[in-house]
């Protein structure tokens, strides 16, 4: 009768370890997927916290030989996840890497990620060649306002200077403008009644011809050469491609044209602009004369 009993207690103790082990592996699973990172002190502690306030009808001592296994079942469901590469474990640190995929999926995935990458280096090919195009024209502003005060031997009317940044606004004659700006003047508020057109300082120059034609990919040979030299020699085979158009292919304008209130912070018309670039011994200026719109 003695004997009978041990193994029915066994049995039942290796069924109800099996369905444990299932149990557990499932549990520690959700919770590392859920928190990212955690450790398995964290994981082992909810654990037991758990399930105690579930069989809170235990004894003491079987308590603690509960936790005890709970903790050791825990410690092999992590070694579990992390050889099939679900979970990471630095130090005490383990972290979710994510269910494994097949291989169909695993593709579909790369692909999406593939083309996410392919967009950001556009995007970033665009930024490059709009600071290009910055860099050319605010220097080459700079050395015609050199010389243009070397041939005067004076500097320009103080009427004469329009300070960068700054922004042109075009609209008919007849359009009603409401202007109002914050206190601080960082942020100004056009409300117009008609179509407009917003062009701030870098597509006012590059209208005025200081880009070499780099921005439409109208570049003669004269003129390319003269842009190369204008930045670091890094970035020379980047102007010979943007002047055979071939970088990013997409050509970048500043302009604005709106029918509706516009706001504009400081930060807008600024444009990313480098101001260093457009010293001179006089500060850079754009001359009202030179004007073309």
């Amino acid at each position: 009768m003695s004997t009978l009993h041990s193994k029915w207690k066994r049995n039942r103790k290796g069924e109800k370890n099996g369905k444990g082990l299932r149990h557990f592996s499932m549990k520690v699973c959700e919770k590392v997927q859920r928190k990212g990172t955690t450790s398995y002190n964290e994981v082992a502690d909810e654990l037991v916290a758990e399930f105690s306030a579930a069989d809170n009808h235990i004894l003491p001592n079987e308590s603690a030989y509960d936790q005890k296994n709970i903790r050791r079942r825990v410690y092999d469901a992590l070694n579990v996840l992390m050889a099939m590469n679900i979970i990471s474990k630095e130090k005490k640190e383990i972290k979710w890497i994510g269910l494994p995929t097949n291989s169909a999926q695993e593709c579909q995935n790369l692909e999406v990620e593939r083309q996410r990458r392919l967009e950001r280096i556009k995007q970033k090919q665009s930024q490059l060649q709009e600071l290009i195009l910055q860099q050319i024209a605010f220097k080459n502003l700079v050395q015609r306002n050199r010389q243009a005060e070397q041939q005067a031997n004076r500097p320009p009317p103080p009427n004469s200077v329009i300070h960068l940044p700054f922004i042109i606004v075009n609209t008919s004659k007849k359009t009603v403008i409401d202007c109002s700006i914050s206190n601080d003047k960082f942020e100004y508020l056009f409300n117009f009644d008609n179509t407009f057109e917003i062009h701030d300082d870098i597509e006012v120059l590059k209208r005025m011809g200081m880009a070499y034609g780099l921005e439409s990919g109208s570049c003669s040979p004269e003129d390319l050469k003269m842009a190369r030299s204008l930045v670091p020699k890094a970035l020379e085979p980047y102007v010979t491609e943007m002047a055979q158009g071939s970088l990013g292919g997409v050509f970048v304008t500043s302009s604005v044209s709106t029918s509706n209130g516009t706001r504009l912070s400081a930060s807008d018309l600024i444009n990313g602009a480098d101001g260093m670039l457009a010293t001179s011994s006089s500060g850079s200026q754009y001359n009202e004369n030179d004007e073309e719109d």
